[in-house]
């Protein structure tokens, strides 16, 4: 079932199969990135990243780019 979310401010299709938020950070490929994530103005520890996904949700995903 395709849910329709806002992420990171923007209207979001979520993919059938993804149906929590790692799932979702795997589908982005931000998986195995140093990030955070915010659902619903809630930031979720990372044990909780199987919650899962449901129409309407607000997340937000912030993740870190080195530079020099």
């Amino acid at each position: 079932m395709e849910r329709t979310i806002e992420l990171n401010g923007n209207r979001f299709d979520v993919p059938a199969e993804v149906g929590n938020v790692q799932e979702l950070l795997s589908h982005l490929e931000l998986a195995e990135r140093i990030v955070i994530v915010e659902m619903n103005r809630d930031i979720l520890a990372k044990d909780a990243y199987d919650q899962p996904i449901n129409d309407r949700d607000q997340i937000e995903i912030i993740h870190f780019v080195g530079g020099g």
